[in-house]
């Protein structure tokens, strides 16, 4: 069986080819070209993105010491299309996005995994930390790694029946630390090579790209507290994020933090901590990795981020593809345009994104 491997010149894509490779499987390395505007990152941090030139020499000479064949697409246009161009419009929304679910979803195994069949491959595997089973009836589960602090099960909530029985994950059962050691065993290059940033295109200087690309639409307004009176101004609504205390500007002898974005209005609203707890949330665009839908209540564990711990909440169906999370205990800092993961066990049920 041919599988392509989607190489991003780091340790994980490059062990899971190795390992594939060693399993008797006719393995191809595959490198998306999807990003090339690297001006906005200081020069020292562009090396941690994992969208940077220097990565694609890193798979290539990898396959190389591998003997697979290794090619590069170039996906840049696609990727502005349906990651950049949605990271920029959430922050302009006033929500806080997660490029990396809809890159997996849209590029990894969407585009990508109709290309490979091109070339003769039969599925697609990646260096991500998660796990495929089949149940009873054969249908494809999500489950959690087992290196439960380098799970990534977060990242592919919205995978479907479709693309799971396409998929591989070699690195599921692995440590993170054992990866590393086959990738020094084996003698690659990448073996001890930095982790990528989660904002792999910009880094953490999101706030460059939004200034570049939308001007007129980031521009000074009010810092309001929860009476709605102005403290204080800030230097444009999509600049900041549920949850932010830095950079306010403000000096009340106590702690403040974001709590609300107006985008429309233009302005901000902040409290102290206490006002970040939230009892519920409202998710849209909801998807069950099962294809069925949520019909009736139940009582699961939920993410909000990727580093959040799982919380119990029940979960109720709404019209509209929405669902109704209520948590158990109140969760700090729910912020709109974030994922939220459904779990029952180590297993992924689906999740949305959260919308209030």
């Amino acid at each position: 069986m041919r599988v392509a491997v989607a190489m991003s010149g780091g340790v994980d894509s490059s062990v899971a080819a190795a390992l594939l490779k060693e399993q008797g499987y006719d393995v191809l390395g595959i490198t998306m070209h999807v990003w090339s505007d690297y001006g906005l990152a200081p020069a020292e941090k562009r090396r941690q993105s994992c969208c940077a030139p220097c990565h694609i020499e890193d798979a290539k000479m990898v396959a190389h010491n591998l003997g697979i064949p290794h090619y590069v697409l170039d996906f840049r246009q696609e990727f502005d299309k349906h990651v950049v161009d949605y990271f920029c419009r959430e922050y302009l929304a006033g929500r806080t996005p997660n490029p990396c679910i809809p890159c997996n979803r849209k590029l990894k195994f969407g585009l990508l995994l109709s290309k490979i069949k091109e070339l003769g491959a039969e599925s697609i595997a990646t260096g991500h930390y998660a796990r495929i089973e089949n149940d009873a009836e054969g249908h494809f589960l999500l489950k959690c790694a087992k290196d439960k602090t380098k799970d990534q099960t977060y990242f592919l909530f919205n995978l479907g029946q479709q693309q799971l029985k396409h998929i591989r994950f070699p690195l599921g059962e692995l440590k993170k630390g054992r990866t590393r050691e086959i990738a020094r065993h084996l003698g690659l290059r990448v073996a001890d090579k930095p982790d990528s940033q989660q904002v792999c295109f910009i880094d953490q200087h999101y706030q460059q790209l939004l200034k570049s690309r939308f001007p007129k639409r980031i521009k000074p307004g009010a810092i309001l507290d929860y009476q709605g009176r102005r403290i204080g101004f800030h230097h444009g609504a999509p600049l900041y994020t549920i949850g932010q205390r830095r950079g306010l500007g403000i000096a009340l002898g106590y702690p403040l933090y974001v709590t609300k974005i107006d985008s429309g209005a233009n302005t901000i609203t902040v409290g102290e901590a206490d006002k970040l707890y939230r009892n519920d949330l409202t998710a849209t665009y909801c998807h069950m990795v099962s294809g069925e839908d949520l019909n009736n209540s139940r009582m699961v564990k939920v993410k909000i981020r990727s580093v959040h711990k799982a919380a119990k909440a029940i979960i109720s169906p709404l019209a509209g593809q929405k669902i109704r999370v209520r948590f158990a205990q109140p969760q700090r800092a729910v912020t709109p345009g974030q994922a939220v993961v459904f779990y029952e066990g180590d297993t992924v049920l689906g999740g949305g994104w959260i919308q209030a």
